[in-house]
Protein backbone atom coordinates (compact mmCIF):
# COMPACT_ATOMS: atom_id res chain seq x y z
CA UNK A 1 0.00 0.00 0.00
CA UNK A 2 2.81 2.33 0.67
CA UNK A 3 4.43 1.71 -2.27
CA UNK A 4 1.88 2.74 -4.49
CA UNK A 5 1.08 5.80 -2.12
CA UNK A 6 4.55 6.97 -2.93
CA UNK A 7 4.12 5.38 -6.95
CA UNK A 8 0.93 8.14 -7.22
CA UNK A 9 2.54 10.89 -5.80
CA UNK A 10 5.77 10.30 -7.86
CA UNK A 11 3.09 10.69 -11.07
CA UNK A 12 1.36 13.20 -9.81
CA UNK A 13 5.18 15.55 -9.51
CA UNK A 14 6.35 13.85 -12.79
CA UNK A 15 3.15 14.06 -15.32
CA UNK A 16 3.18 17.94 -15.24
CA UNK A 17 6.81 18.21 -16.12
CA UNK A 18 6.43 16.08 -18.41
CA UNK A 19 3.73 17.77 -20.08
CA UNK A 20 5.71 20.89 -20.08
CA UNK A 21 8.63 19.20 -21.95
CA UNK A 22 6.75 17.84 -24.66
CA UNK A 23 5.17 21.17 -25.42
CA UNK A 24 8.36 22.86 -24.93
CA UNK A 25 9.59 20.59 -27.27
CA UNK A 26 6.93 20.95 -30.23
CA UNK A 27 7.52 25.22 -29.75
CA UNK A 28 10.62 24.03 -30.07
CA UNK A 29 10.31 23.74 -33.57
CA UNK A 30 9.12 27.49 -34.40
CA UNK A 31 12.49 28.09 -33.07
CA UNK A 32 14.24 25.98 -35.77
CA UNK A 33 11.54 27.78 -38.61
CA UNK A 34 12.65 30.96 -37.20
CA UNK A 35 16.72 30.32 -37.44
CA UNK A 36 16.00 30.18 -40.97
CA UNK A 37 14.30 33.81 -41.36
CA UNK A 38 16.88 34.98 -38.81
CA UNK A 39 19.76 34.16 -41.27
CA UNK A 40 17.82 36.03 -44.13
CA UNK A 41 17.14 38.63 -42.11
CA UNK A 42 20.79 39.48 -41.14
CA UNK A 43 22.22 38.94 -44.66
CA UNK A 44 19.67 41.58 -45.63
CA UNK A 45 20.77 43.71 -43.57
CA UNK A 46 24.50 43.04 -44.64
CA UNK A 47 23.34 44.34 -48.26
CA UNK A 48 21.07 47.18 -47.25
CA UNK A 49 23.02 50.63 -47.29
CA UNK A 50 20.23 51.13 -43.87
CA UNK A 51 21.23 48.05 -41.90
CA UNK A 52 18.10 46.69 -40.62
CA UNK A 53 15.97 50.11 -41.28
CA UNK A 54 15.83 49.22 -45.04
CA UNK A 55 14.83 45.30 -44.54
CA UNK A 56 11.54 44.97 -46.16
CA UNK A 57 8.94 42.11 -44.75
CA UNK A 58 7.80 39.52 -46.94
CA UNK A 59 9.83 39.19 -49.61
CA UNK A 60 13.08 40.06 -47.66
CA UNK A 61 15.78 42.28 -48.83
CA UNK A 62 16.39 45.99 -49.60
CA UNK A 63 13.80 46.39 -52.96
CA UNK A 64 14.27 42.91 -54.31
CA UNK A 65 16.32 40.02 -53.06
CA UNK A 66 16.08 37.96 -50.44
CA UNK A 67 13.13 36.18 -50.08
CA UNK A 68 11.64 34.21 -47.24
CA UNK A 69 9.04 31.63 -47.23
CA UNK A 70 8.03 29.46 -44.30
CA UNK A 71 5.41 27.08 -45.14
CA UNK A 72 3.21 25.71 -42.04
CA UNK A 73 3.98 22.66 -40.13
CA UNK A 74 2.20 20.40 -37.41
CA UNK A 75 3.26 22.68 -34.79
CA UNK A 76 4.09 25.75 -36.53
CA UNK A 77 1.34 27.83 -37.81
CA UNK A 78 3.43 30.26 -39.58
CA UNK A 79 6.84 32.17 -39.38
CA UNK A 80 6.76 35.80 -40.89
CA UNK A 81 9.14 38.21 -41.24
CA UNK A 82 7.81 42.77 -40.83
CA UNK A 83 9.52 45.42 -42.17
CA UNK A 84 12.74 46.26 -40.05
CA UNK A 85 13.39 42.69 -40.01
CA UNK A 86 11.07 41.49 -36.91
CA UNK A 87 9.79 37.99 -37.11
CA UNK A 88 7.11 36.04 -35.58
CA UNK A 89 7.00 32.63 -35.03
CA UNK A 90 3.34 31.55 -34.12
CA UNK A 91 2.87 27.96 -32.69
CA UNK A 92 0.06 25.39 -33.13
CA UNK A 93 -1.21 22.11 -31.64
CA UNK A 94 1.50 22.25 -29.24
CA UNK A 95 -1.12 21.14 -26.24
CA UNK A 96 -0.71 23.59 -24.39
CA UNK A 97 -3.87 25.97 -23.44
CA UNK A 98 -2.41 28.85 -25.45
CA UNK A 99 0.07 27.81 -28.38
CA UNK A 100 3.13 30.48 -27.70
CA UNK A 101 4.40 33.22 -30.51
CA UNK A 102 7.43 33.99 -30.39
CA UNK A 103 8.51 37.56 -31.72
CA UNK A 104 12.42 38.13 -32.57
CA UNK A 105 13.20 41.28 -32.19
CA UNK A 106 16.55 42.57 -34.28
CA UNK A 107 19.01 45.24 -33.41
CA UNK A 108 22.31 46.32 -35.20
CA UNK A 109 24.03 49.41 -34.13
CA UNK A 110 25.74 49.84 -38.06
CA UNK A 111 25.65 47.95 -40.32
CA UNK A 112 28.78 46.46 -40.30
CA UNK A 113 28.38 45.34 -36.97
CA UNK A 114 26.04 41.60 -36.73
CA UNK A 115 22.60 41.59 -35.53
CA UNK A 116 21.47 40.62 -32.36
CA UNK A 117 18.30 38.95 -31.44
CA UNK A 118 15.95 39.02 -28.60
CA UNK A 119 13.16 37.02 -28.44
CA UNK A 120 10.10 37.16 -26.63
CA UNK A 121 7.06 35.11 -26.10
CA UNK A 122 3.42 36.43 -25.93
CA UNK A 123 2.28 37.05 -21.89
CA UNK A 124 -0.91 34.89 -22.56
CA UNK A 125 1.59 31.72 -22.52
CA UNK A 126 3.06 30.13 -20.01
CA UNK A 127 7.04 30.59 -19.41
CA UNK A 128 7.24 27.25 -18.91
CA UNK A 129 6.35 26.40 -22.25
CA UNK A 130 8.68 28.25 -24.28
CA UNK A 131 12.53 27.78 -24.91
CA UNK A 132 14.98 29.54 -22.32
CA UNK A 133 16.34 31.69 -25.00
CA UNK A 134 12.17 33.04 -24.62
CA UNK A 135 11.79 33.45 -21.08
Amino acid sequence: MIVIAIVAILVAIALPAYQDYTIRARVGEALAQAAEAKTAVAEAAADCSTALAGVEGGGIGCNTGYVFVAGGTTNVASVTVSVGGQITATSRATGAQNDPILTFTPSQVTRNDPVTWRCLHDPASKPSHVPATCR
